[in-house]
């Protein structure tokens, strides 16, 4: 089987059948809710993954509503899956900022073939969650937003990223996007499973684009230094 064929039989089968979670959050899983999401999804892994190379493994917190929630490609957005990887999208526009930080990274890098050949995306948790405000209003949730959640999605969470390596992901080392939370949640995982050698952590793009857009290249930069650390193994 090629990666593609491995991460489409993982996408197809990602379903949340774990503890029940915490009154008021909803998992969100676009390969259940979404019809054409498979299909995107599909198209996406067999234009970038259809080959058996060993990838280097990118770890988010979990999808959002706007990109990955949608698309089923995580950090891709409807708007970067047409305009970056040239492939059609029917459904609402939407616009992810984690996404459009990504994709100019990604040209930095060399350009979406150059970079896919490389790196697999994906989350600690690749299911999405969301609640609804008192407004009514839903809203995207973080696994690590409240302990009970947390711990609740613990045991998904391990099984996830053992099924993940075995797509035909390189463990020396796993690259993290988010310094904070996320880190230390994948660190602490790390520590009692050896999941990975190394964990490199980068500042998440939600959070450089929110808060130190004025900074972007600077983060970019960083992004491809860190990511050149593959060429040195």
């Amino acid at each position: 089987m090629t990666f593609a064929d491995k991460v489409i039989r993982f996408n197809d089968q990602l379903e949340y059948t774990g503890p029940v979670l915490p009154q008021g959050i909803r998992i969100m899983n676009p390969f259940r809710e979404f019809e054409q999401t498979t299909r995107i999804s599909e198209l996406f892994y067999r234009k970038y993954y259809n080959d058996d190379n060993q990838r280097h493994i990118i770890l988010g917190i979990n999808p959002g509503r706007f990109g990955g929630g949608i698309t089923g490609i995580p950090f891709t957005d409807p708007k970067r899956l047409k305009s970056e990887c040239h492939i059609d999208y029917d459904g609402k526009s939407a616009h992810e900022p984690s996404s459009v930080f990504v994709y100019e990274m990604i040209h930095a890098y060399g350009g979406v073939e150059a970079f896919y050949n490389k790196f697999y995306i994906n989350s600690l948790c690749p299911l999405g969650f969301t609640t609804v405000d008192n407004s009514g209003k839903e809203k995207n949730y973080n696994y690590y937003d409240s302990r009970e959640l947390e711990n609740t999605v613990k045991g998904f969470i391990v099984d996830n990223i053992r099924t993940q390596i075995d797509l035909g992901v390189a463990t020396y080392i796993c690259f993290c996007f988010g310094t904070g939370k996320n880190e230390t949640y994948l660190r602490k995982l790390n520590e009692k499973h050896h999941f990975f050698k190394e964990v490199i952590a980068l500042e998440h793009p939600r959070f450089i684009m929110q808060y130190k857009a004025k900074s972007k290249q600077f983060y970019i930069d960083k992004y491809i230094e860190a990511f050149s650390r593959i060429e040195m193994q």
